[in-house]
């Protein structure tokens, strides 16, 4: 199964900014998030950045936030994205919780991640988490989570594996673009 920008959404999980210097390799995974929210905002895929707790983890990163509008992170509580009723369809204000793929970024892979891409997996939705945009504080764990998540029909991708899947075709205007500002 491929990627399908239309009917994708982009899940920019807990990207935030007390968290993020104590995650392994945190500029990288940082700017490999960046390179996916803004290659989503060019192939208008939806974006859902959410946030755990921000009272303790702080915001989102503030180079995320500079490319989004402010209202649409949501806030959780739970671990999991899916168990505060946040991919239910019929919320309001949810961009693309109505779609069918999620494609998986963020932190932390053994965590917040996992658990919300198997919880994904359980409601029946092609789920697809980004090797390169994503990480935990140990390596172990991040290595641990993907394997867990392959046994459970998680499909795990690259960044460039996400752009090319979403563009299908060489040669347009729009492949033309995205090669020469994020591919090349």
């Amino acid at each position: 199964m491929l990627m399908n920008r239309d009917d994708s959404v982009l899940l920019v999980v807990d990207m935030q900014e007390r968290l993020l210097p104590v995650i392994h390799e945190w500029q990288r995974l940082l700017d490999n998030v960046l390179w996916l929210v803004q290659v989503a905002q060019r192939l208008e895929v939806p974006i859902l950045p959410v946030e755990l707790y921000p009272q303790g983890l702080g915001q989102t990163h503030a180079d995320i936030r500079a490319l989004l509008p402010a209202r649409i992170i949501v806030q959780k509580m739970h671990f999991s994205c899916v168990a505060g009723g946040m991919f239910r369809s019929d919320q309001a204000g949810m961009p693309g919780a109505e779609r069918r793929q999620v494609v998986i970024c963020g932190i932390e892979s053994h965590v917040c991640v996992m658990q919300t891409a198997l919880e994904l997996r359980e409601q029946g939705r092609q789920v697809f988490v980004v090797a390169d945009a994503v990480s935990s504080r140990d390596p172990a764990s991040k290595a641990l989570a993907l394997e867990r998540m392959r046994r459970h029909e998680v499909e795990v991708v690259s960044r460039e594996m996400v752009a090319y899947e979403w563009l299908k075709e060489a040669g347009t205007p729009l492949f033309r673009e995205i090669n020469r500002q994020f591919l090349r």
